[in-house]
């Protein structure tokens, strides 16, 4: 069959919608020619209502602003952001500690109470009445802890030591011991000091009247002009305590205050002998001197000696000064008599602690 001639554009021509149909198609109707359609929008379906054009004035009204727009009761419209005061801003959290974003905050380790130390010890007393101090060695700590005027505060003890204190202390035991170390003992005490493994913390012993003094014991009483040394006066006191003396006057501004070394030089007779600690000597002689006592100063340059100055019918007082200057001119004169020890030649003076010791004994043997 021959085909149609072209058309000038290019484009076959369109066939006619009345021709014949394709066999085996009877009874079917011809598709209309698509340029015959109408437009899609201009279709309109069986049984179906066309859809209205936008912006017609049959589509619902848009609800204003702040309006339900449901209608639902009960519930209340969004207030307008123009119209709503502005919120106040929280605080900003802490931040957590963790190893990650959001982790729970870490508990702190748990920290065990430190144990109970011990109390530093005070530093050592520079007097009667101006702090506890330090009393060590066995004679010394035995004789303060039977003294009833002495007021304890502790009481460190090596074993051996503590075991030796029970086996030679009766009394009644006002403050109760520590066990400590030998190396403890150097951390309050001097390197070279002999403390045998115990110490006593106590109180100075309270001041003691010169009166009440001479009325409790009929021995004689030692003065002592300007002697500095502790270790002296320990040794004094050892002395006096040996012969039944009744005290052992002492200046208040220049003799050494009441320590641990004094006390060990004493080896335990502080707590034994009093100490009576006056502001004038020269004072304390006359009132002596008042008491019936006969005052006799020991001096090199004595006309007689100790024993025949001596009474038998009276309290005596003796008076010694310091080893470098002896008695001072005060002393001097206001001393019922100068004496002296006799002493072989060659030998000037005695220590003031061993002419005291063999001065006391001159006196209590006759």
């Amino acid at each position: 069959m021959p085909r149609p001639p072209k058309r000038p554009d290019g484009r076959a021509p369109a066939r006619p919608s009345g021709g014949p149909s394709k066999p085996g198609r009877a009874g079917r109707t011809p598709r209309p020619d698509a340029r015959d359609r109408p437009p899609p929008d201009k279709r309109e379906a069986p049984g179906r209502k066309p859809r209205p054009a936008r912006g017609e004035a049959d589509a619902p009204p848009r609800p204003a602003r702040g309006e339900n727009p449901r209608g639902e009761p009960g519930r209340k419209p969004r207030p307008d952001a123009r119209n709503t005061p502005p919120r106040t801003p929280r605080p900003a959290a802490p931040p957590r500690r963790g190893r990650g974003r959001g982790a729970a905050p870490e508990r702190p380790a748990p920290v065990a109470a430190p144990a109970p130390e011990a109390p530093p010890p005070p530093r050592p007393g520079a007097g009667a009445g101006s702090g506890a101090y330090w009393i060590y060695g066995q004679h010394a700590v035995l004789a303060a802890l039977a003294n009833p005027r002495r007021k304890p505060r502790r009481l460190l003890a090596t074993t051996d030591a503590e075991i030796t204190l029970r086996d030679h202390f009766d009394g009644p035991w006002r403050v109760t011991p520590e066990r400590a170390d030998r190396t403890r003992f150097a951390t309050f005490l001097a390197e070279d000091v002999i403390h045998q493994g115990i110490a006593l913390l106590a109180e100075p012993l309270e001041a003691v009247a010169l009166e009440d003094a001479i009325a409790a014991s009929d021995g004689p009483v030692l003065v002592l002009d300007q002697v500095t040394d502790p270790r002296n006066v320990g040794a004094v006191l050892r002395a006096a305590a040996a012969f039944g003396a009744a005290a052992v006057v002492l200046q208040d501004r220049h003799a050494p205050p009441e320590t641990g070394a004094l006390a060990r030089a004493a080896s335990g007779t502080l707590d034994i002998v009093p100490v009576v600690r006056e502001v004038n000597l020269s004072r304390a002689i006359a009132a002596l001197q008042r008491e019936g006592f006969w005052v006799l100063g020991l001096a090199g340059d004595g006309k007689r000696t100790l024993a025949e100055a001596t009474p038998r019918d009276r309290r005596v007082a003796l008076v010694l000064g310091a080893e470098d200057t002896g008695l001072r001119r005060l002393q001097r004169e206001t001393c019922d008599e100068l004496v002296r020890l006799p002493m072989a030649e060659g030998v000037e003076s005695l220590n003031v602690a061993a002419a005291a010791a063999v001065a006391l004994y001159e006196i209590v043997r006759g």
